[in-house]
Formats: structure tokens, sequence, C-alpha cells
């Protein structure tokens, strides 16, 4: 049990983060506490404030019915959000309460941007991938009108070979 005040500690790396639609989040924490804590995750926007679940390691785990196929609880009371919505942006508490009553909060930011990362690489290589054919293709017509020039200038000449020949025999 946390039976000294202040016992609790939320340890924590990173507090903004900036994910992705439809990608997946972690809320890295390391919940310490001399006795068995109960944490509880609730998201805040500028429209709403809901619980998103609240467990107690090896005991028991309550996840809304809004976030339960996309949110996975851990023991040391980090929690994972998958399938990102924009919707999901803003900014995450987690409450850790000791059995005799005393809590601890720490807050995260979550900035949910629209245009995929992955989409941008997609993107590049299409138009890196459009831009060597357009470069082939104009090679390919350069070498073509180059042989066009070739063959008409040969057709000239014969031409001219045949009709100097046509008029050496009228002379002759």
């Amino acid at each position: 049990m946390c039976h000294l005040a202040g016992a609790i500690s939320i340890d924590s790396a990173q507090r903004s983060l900036t994910r992705s639609v439809q990608g997946d989040v972690f809320f890295s924490v390391d919940v310490t506490c001399n006795g068995r804590p109960t944490i509880q995750w609730t998201f805040m926007s500028a429209v709403v404030s809901r619980t998103i679940g609240t467990w107690q390691p090896g005991v028991y785990t309550n996840i809304t019915e809004d976030y339960s196929s996309r949110v996975q609880p851990h023991r040391n009371g980090s929690m994972g959000l998958s399938d990102l919505r924009l919707q999901d942006a803003g900014f995450y508490v987690v409450t850790v309460t000791e059995e005799g009553g005393s809590s601890k909060d720490a807050g995260f930011v979550l900035k949910v941007n629209e245009v995929l990362y992955e989409d941008l690489q997609y993107l590049f290589i299409a138009a890196l991938a459009l831009g060597c054919l357009a470069a082939l293709l104009m090679v390919a017509m350069w070498l073509l009108n180059m042989a066009c020039k070739k063959i008409m200038a040969w057709r000239h000449r014969k031409q001219m070979t045949e009709n100097d020949a046509t008029e050496l025999e009228h002379f002759n």
C-alpha cells in the first residue's frame, strides 16, 4: 500500500505527442507506489471530457465502451490507443490513486494529423517514377525524331541520285 503522502510517482519521458489518423499512440508512464494503485485515464478537449478507463493492475480493468476496442491498458500505468481519429486530439490525464485515497495526476497532449507521412512517401515515389517515365519518353521521342530526320535525308539523297540518273539518260 502507498502509506506515505507523496509516495506516488508518475514518470514519463514524453508529454506531447503527434500522430497520424489511423495510427497508434502509446502514452508511456511508469507509476510507482508502495501498494497497488488504481489508474484512471481521462480524455479532455474543448468539446468533451470523458473517462477512458480505470484499472488496478492484477485486479480489474474497466475500459469504457467508446474505447473498449482501441485501448490497451498496461500494468505500469501506460496506455496504448489505436486507430486514431481526429477527435482523439486533446489532453489526456492519468490519475493514480493509492489505497489510502491520495492521488497524483500527469497530463499529455496529443495532436492528430490528417496527412499521413506514409501517404507523402507514396506520393513522392509516384512523382519520382512519373518523372523518370517522362524523361525516358522524352529521350525516346528525341531518338525517334533523329531517326526520322536521317531516314528523310537518306530518302532525299536517294531521290536526288535517281533524278540525277534519269537526267543523265535524257542527255545521252
